[in-house]
């Protein structure tokens, strides 16, 4: 199991399936990673072309093993369409500690084809959990799951 800090890096998509007819779409990105959700800016006037360069940091702590993305477009005066979505599996991320930005294939809930997103992906692991609380070399001690080792 990995425990650590992924960064998501949001760059940029390419040929998105645009939901505006007499406008250029407002696309935004809707980040899930387990039960954790974060939400790009809303990349406003940029249509199926838009660029975010923005990163989002997620804490991972159990059976993680993807994440999962929903591109959205934001609309003022109705509900907000759905574009697309992806799931990246973070598996080479976990062995490998970085994986440099690339694009993934975006898709209808039917899994037509809806363009592509570029996404960079940084892993930082914690050091090895142990099933017991420590003292430090100065026998200071050390948070244990929340709580500190009682002294006698």
């Amino acid at each position: 199991m990995a425990y650590g800090t992924l960064e998501v890096v949001l760059v940029d998509a390419k040929g998105l399936h645009n939901t505006d007819f007499l406008s250029k779409m407002d696309p935004y990105v809707i980040f899930t990673v387990k039960t954790q959700e974060k939400k790009s800016t809303v990349a406003k006037g940029q249509g199926s072309e838009p660029a975010w360069n923005e990163s989002f940091l997620f804490t991972v702590t159990d059976d993680v093993s993807v994440l999962h993305l929903k591109i959205m477009d934001k609309d003022t005066f109705s509900d907000d369409d759905y574009v697309g979505e992806a799931t990246i599996s973070l598996e080479p991320v976990f062995i490998e500690g970085i994986v440099e930005p690339k694009a993934y294939n975006v898709v209808s809930k039917d899994k037509e084809y809806h363009g592509e997103i570029k996404i960079g992906l940084n892993f930082t692991p914690e050091p090895e959990r142990n099933s017991f609380c420590s003292r430090d070399y100065a026998g200071v001690e050390e948070s244990c799951g929340g709580w500190k080792e009682s002294t006698f």
